[in-house]
């Protein structure tokens, strides 16, 4: 299954993304409402997951785009603070699920699944209506064959299938954590004229504690969201350690970045971010 995923936080959208690949999805990204319109427009996706507040066009006026390009398309929204209008609002376009930051991995999964068996039930009951309209259409010209009012010219040839475009957008935008920069397409991190490339544990790792940053990660929860399997605390903590380490090694290495701060007996947050003079 495929889905859009539209952020214009592009560590929240890394977080949501690697979340659902993680559980089998197919993810396209988009940062801003006009690009995810331009990329719906090209591409076959089953569900769309955007946030309300989007540079330019708004999650709202995304949806209602969407819905008149593609009624039977689903639309999840997310949003950080929901007033009545706002949640009546995107009813009323015909969102299927409204979320409200923050969210766990489990809750954006849930939502989303249950999104994909709607947007099955859609999918079949289109396929039984175009196979509907065919049976209907051929016995309509058999008739006609029969009762000699067929007119050669009536023929219409098929027109041949769209191509799609191949290949997919390859550029992500740079993510700032305050004087660091994070490359997702590249796995690196770079502050000044200096870089450094992580595994994908180190990356994710980071870039999990940046969209959670205010509040301390268990080594449960972070094994479990930047591993992808379940263990016990005690095991987490010898999983994760090395990782951690590694990563406070590379970004001291571009300039004694000391980022992740180690909450003893609990788990680990991301230090407060100083923002470039």
């Amino acid at each position: 299954m495929r889905l859009l995923l539209v952020d214009g936080d592009g560590v929240s959208r890394y977080t949501v993304s690697k979340a659902l690949q993680r559980v089998g999805y197919m993810v396209g990204e988009a940062g801003a409402g006009e690009a995810a319109l331009d990329r719906f427009a090209r591409g076959d996706y089953d569900l769309v997951l955007s946030e309300i507040d989007l540079p330019g066009m708004s999650g709202i006026e995304l949806l209602q785009a969407i819905k008149r390009r593609s009624p039977d398309s689903i639309v999840i929204l997310m949003t950080d603070t929901v007033s009545v209008e706002t949640a009546v609002e995107a009813l009323r376009y015909g969102a299927r699920d409204l979320l409200i930051k923050p969210f766990s991995s489990d809750d954006i999964r849930d939502s989303v699944e249950r999104g994909i068996v709607t947007a099955r039930s859609l999918r079949r009951r289109r396929r039984l209506l175009d196979t509907i309209a065919r049976t209907v259409s051929d016995l309509t010209r058999e008739v006609a064959f029969a009762s000699g009012d067929f007119d050669a010219d009536d023929i219409e040839s098929a027109p041949d299938p769209a191509k799609r475009g191949a290949g997919r957008a390859a550029h992500r935008n740079v993510i700032s954590l305050g004087l660091l920069s994070v490359l997702p397409g590249k796995y690196q991190i770079a502050a000044g004229d200096r870089s450094a490339s992580l595994t994908p544990t180190e990356f994710d790792l980071l870039l999990y504690l940046a969209a959670h940053r205010g509040r301390v990660a268990s080594c449960h929860e972070l094994v479990r969201e930047v591993r992808g399997y379940v263990t016990d605390e005690e095991e987490a903590r010898e999983v994760i350690r090395p990782h951690v380490s590694n990563l406070r090694r590379k970004l001291k290495g571009l300039g004694d970045i000391d980022l992740i701060v180690n909450v003893r007996g609990v788990g680990y947050r991301l230090a407060e971010i100083a923002d470039e003079d």
